[in-house]
């Protein structure tokens, strides 16, 4: 049976299997034109005209036959689709399944039903079958067409079963807000749902949906809700028919020219060159004012509106402004229409989409760039224009940065443009770095905005305050302000003339106008740091709910705080910040701790989403003990979304509060835990020669021997060996090796078991040892951790054990088992399908291919390596491209190359190989640089014990003496001792001497 979705998404599947069968564009709004004209015959000239009307006919007709030749290929011969050589004709069929049709047939089944309660039944199935809008991303007039008919019809069905009594209030509440989604700008919606939740009960829901209505109508059209619904608020607030309505927010005042420099770059933006302009200025300036008039004329032509914000408390999960724009509707309707797997990396960060209770899925660092790659995606997948706001920029986290800057490369010629503001003077989080970049690529445009000069203020004022000023009061209010908006706004609304006091002043006048409930929650909902909801202002409060609820309308209607999709926030931070400094020290660690317990309640269920919260307000409450758990899941959540800089955060936060506790057992198992979690996000953003990554884990390895944790002394050896490895301390590197294998007892792991005899192999190896011992403990590591789920020191030892293993291959004089052990780690790593270990594969094949002097198969196996780091920012075995392809290539080039591979790798702290990489270079420059290239090869080896290539080195040095021969004869003496076959031939073919077979 076939199953052919098109309301949300455009997919033909196999309803059976689930298996899809096209996601093609053009052959699923082929079939949904037949569907939504199902029993009709549809001419063949008819269908190609529509779809390919620049075409010529006969073009057009060839078009449609391949088409459909293609779309029968996928699909067999399906009982619904009739084709003749005139015409197509679709069928409804037992054999196929069409979500358009299920919906069309349980509406009418909805409006032609008798009774009310089989009406509600039919319209529900219909909604359930209304997945989304028809074919999303797709623009075609008759698609248009088709949609908005549709759209229409799911609003009756939402009307339908909104004013049918029923037993069921809460489908009637999804209803109404299933309408409000699909008519923002129509009252009625909002009126239903504010019955609907005053009949339930819910009063503080019913206020804030009003809350919203007026702000949407205030932002879209410029108007208050209207009589009937402003009569709905009074009844639920049972206030009199004078309550003093909202002040009307003023219109935008001056910045003509500002506007219309956001304007220049917004159609360039979307006629294909995306961008980031960011409005600059100092606090109160007006920047946050002007981006929202540019985001209301990109809303009017069409675009795709997103807004997010940053704060400047932590508390917030990264990437919390990108998931804010991902779940704006007309982003949501647009991604529905991305392959699968790129809705599952859109899945990673948005909380709703996780089990609840559940943990996140263990993500390795090099799925970064295909997480950001399907963010990417999914923002700009409707086909339209679109502007991102970013709020308050200078707070931005750095993965958002790290997101913009990455988006912003991948899709240069999208239509879209982000507008941030920021602002001066405030410590930036981690804007520095990523703003600097666009701005090196040529894709930021910085604009900044002062304050008003005198007539500019005047105008403000007068448009604030709704009458004329007098010459007087316009000379006080601009020397009172410093022509900032912020405060002329403020101050006329704190006064009826222009104050002569401070900016602080005048805020916390205006703070200090509401009642005392309302006053107290000001202090609690700026001791959230964020946007709060009423449920948590609740929750942590001492007041009643009805007491909250009025509390919060008094602050919504004197502009103090505003609702932006269900929850508050202050309408500016300087008032968050105001009314946070008027709360008591005493206070504030109550509240804070309030707060924790109020957010704790309202997630019981799953708190991934609020980790990060509740471990500050625990903290800034006086409950470290809580905090240091909560601190601990938030780190975890923010490495499943690759925000690794901030999972160190969060756990340095935590080390601090458990190293502040006296000493004792429990203190030290709890420092042990937030180490063991540290060490993977320190690698991730830091890489293995991190000396803080060095230094966790040793003290880790101390404290898991003073507590006599075994497991626990076993995970840090092995992962300590990989930082003393990379760094080049060979010793060092061995001996945690063979510590490590000293540990492995009867219950230990595979995985933890084949990882020590993988890493006894390598370092034993880079030291010169026996290659024939090295190759037993890289057999017995690959065995062991064959199909393992997790390895220990980050690689899996069954691909990466192999493709070293060529090299003691080699280095025993066994080229073709050199090469094949290679081959077979590449073909392993392809079939699991793993890019990381495909790049370790391909790159010690590369090793394997160099010493066996083969430049063909380096330069393919270089260009794949090369590559899969461009796609993945596989940084350190990018280096080794570089240095590989480099000797390939020869020459000028090839040497510069080369040299930039060395360096970088110095830059990183990863001297591992050092010699190896040194004897490359040396063999690409002139003879004299050669020589010096060589001894610092030699010295390098000595000083950090990696010895397994010095033979060559010796040998390739030999050749600037005057007598080679001590010198070949010390790499062949050093060569037997290692047991290495092949160096010891190529030294003694030198000195002329016929190596024995």
């Amino acid at each position: 049976m076939l199953r052919v979705a098109l309301l949300g998404e455009q997919v033909i599947a196999d309803d059976e299997s689930g298996a899809v069968l096209t996601r093609s564009p053009r052959s699923v709004a082929l079939v949904a034109h037949l569907v939504l004209h199902a029993g009709r015959a549809q001419p063949r000239r008819l269908l190609a005209g529509l779809f390919w009307p620049d075409s010529t006919d006969a073009q057009a007709l060839t078009n449609l036959r391949r088409e459909l030749h293609q779309l029968r290929r996928v699909l067999g011969d399906p009982p619904s689709l009739t084709v003749t050589g005139q015409d197509l004709c679709w069928q409804d069929s037992p054999t196929s399944r069409v979500d358009v049709r299920e919906f069309t047939v349980a509406h009418r089944a909805a409006l032609a039903a008798g009774a009310p309660g089989e009406a509600v039944g039919h319209a529900r199935a219909a909604l359930a079958a209304y997945r989304g809008e028809l074919l999303p991303g797709l623009a075609e007039d008759w698609v248009l067409a088709a949609r908005a008919e549709l759209e229409r019809q799911c609003v009756e069905l939402c009307d339908l079963i909104g004013r049918t009594p029923s037993d069921d209030p809460v489908t009637a509440v999804a209803a109404a807000r299933r309408r409000i989604a699909l008519r923002p700008l129509e009252e009625t919606g909002y009126r239903t749902l504010m019955e609907l939740q005053a009949e339930a009960g819910d009063r503080a829901g019913a206020v804030s949906t009003y809350h919203r209505c007026a702000s949407v109508l205030e932002r879209e059209l410029g108007v208050v809700p209207a009589e009937p619904t402003r009569a709905a608020l009074r009844r639920l607030l049972a206030r009199p028919d004078h309550e003093p309505r909202r002040p009307a927010a003023p219109g935008l005042v001056g910045r003509a020219d500002e506007l219309a420099r956001l304007g220049e770059l917004w159609r360039t933006a979307a006629a294909g060159r995306a961008g980031l302009v960011l409005v600059r200025g100092d606090a109160g300036v007006g920047k946050t004012r002007l981006v929202r008039e540019l985001a209301g004329t990109a809303r009017a032509e069409g675009a795709v509106v997103a807004a997010g914000r940053c704060f400047g408390t932590p508390g917030r999960l990264p990437l919390a402004p990108v998931a804010d724009w991902l779940r704006t509707p007309a982003v949501q309707k647009a991604a529905a229409s991305l392959d699968p797997v790129w809705r599952a990396e859109v899945d990673r960060l948005l909380p709703g989409t996780r089990t609840a209770g559940g943990g996140h899925v263990a993500v390795e660092a090099w799925q970064r760039l295909r997480f950001f790659e399907g963010l990417a995606r999914a923002l700009t997948a409707g086909g339209r224009p679109v502007l991102l706001v970013l709020d308050n920029a200078q707070w931005c986290d750095e993965e958002t940065g790290a997101f913009l800057t990455f988006c912003l490369g991948l899709l240069p010629d999208a239509p879209l443009l982000v507008a941030a503001t920021l602002r001066d003077g405030d410590p930036a989080r981690g804007g520095a770095a990523w703003t600097a970049q666009l701005r090196d690529d040529g894709r930021l445009t910085e604009l900044p905005l002062r304050p008003f000069d005198a007539d500019g203020t005047a105008r403000l004022g007068e448009a604030v305050a709704g009458r004329p000023l007098s010459t007087s009061d316009r000379d006080l209010l601009h020397a009172a302000t410093g022509g900032y908006p912020l405060y002329v706004v403020e101050a006329l609304r704190a006064h009826d003339s222009p104050p002569a006091e401070g900016l602080a002043a005048v805020l916390r006048t205006r703070l200090e106008q509401p009642g005392p409930a309302a006053r107290e929650i000001a202090g609690l909902a700026a001791a959230a740091g964020r946007d709060v909801t009423l449920e948590l202002l609740t929750e942590a409060s001492d007041l009643d709910a009805d007491t909250v609820v009025d509390a919060v309308d008094e602050l919504w209607r004197r502009r103090i705080v505003r609702e932006s999709g269900g929850s508050y926030d202050f309408t500016h931070d300087l008032l968050r910040e105001t009314a946070y400094q008027q709360v008591s020290p005493p206070r504030r660690w109550l509240l804070h701790r309030r707060l924790a317990q109020g957010l704790e309640l309202l997630h019981a269920g799953d708190t991934d989403a609020v980790a990060a919260q509740l471990a500050e307000q625990y903290a800034r409450g006086g409950r470290p003990d809580r905090a240091v758990a909560h601190y601990r899941r938030a780190a975890a959540v923010a490495a499943g979304t690759f925000a690794h800089a901030e999972a160190i955060r969060l756990l340095r936060e935590a080390l601090d509060l458990v190293r502040a506790r006296p000493a004792s057992g429990n203190r030290d198992r709890d420092e042990l835990a937030v180490l063991e979690a540290l060490a993977g996000p320190l690698n991730a953003h830091q890489g293995y020669a991190s000396p803080e990554l060095q230094h966790t884990l040793e003290r880790s390895l101390a404290l898991a021997e003073s507590l006599g944790d075994a497991e626990a002394a076993l995970t840090a050896l092995l992962e300590l060996w990989s930082s003393r490895f990379v760094q080049g301390r060979t010793v060092q590197a061995h001996e945690a090796a063979e510590r490590a294998l000293g540990l492995l007892a009867p219950g230990t792991s595979a995985a933890q078991g084949g990882s020590a005899h993988f890493i006894v192999a390598g370092s034993s190896l880079s030291l010169g040892h026996d290659p024939a011992e090295a190759l037993r403990h890289f057999d017995l590591g690959a065995e062991r951790t064959r199909g393992a789920s997790s390895w220990p020191i980050g690689t899996r030892p069954d691909v990466h054990g192999p493709a070293w293993a060529a090299h003691a291959h080699w280095l025993l004089g066994h080229g073709d088992a050199a090469v094949a052990s290679g081959a077979g780690a590449i073909a392993l790593a392809r079939r699991i399908d793993h890019p990381y270990s495909l790049a370790i594969a391909l790159a010690y094949a590369g090793i394997t291919h160099q010493m066996c002097r083969d430049r063909r198969a380096l330069g393919t196996a270089v260009a794949e390596l090369t590559a899969l780091c461009d796609r993945y920012g596989f940084a350190y075995y990018r280096e080794w491209a570089l240095l590989l392809g480099g000797w390939a290539r020869g020459g000028a080039a090839g040497l510069a190359a080369a040299q930039e591979g060395v360096a970088n790798l110095k830059a990183e702290g990863a001297f591992a190989r050092m010699p190896y990489w040194l004897s490359l270079v040396a063999e690409l420059s002139a003879p004299e640089a050669a020589r010096a290239t060589l001894d610092a090869a030699l010295a390098a080896g000595e000083a950090r014990d990696d010895r397994w290539w010095l033979p060559e080195v010796l040998r390739l040095r030999a050749a600037y003496d005057a007598d080679p021969r001590p010198r070949l004869r010390a790499a062949a003496e050093l060569a037997r001792a290692q047991g290495s076959t092949a160096l010891r031939r190529r030294a003694e073919a030198d000195l002329g001497v016929v190596a024995p077979s």
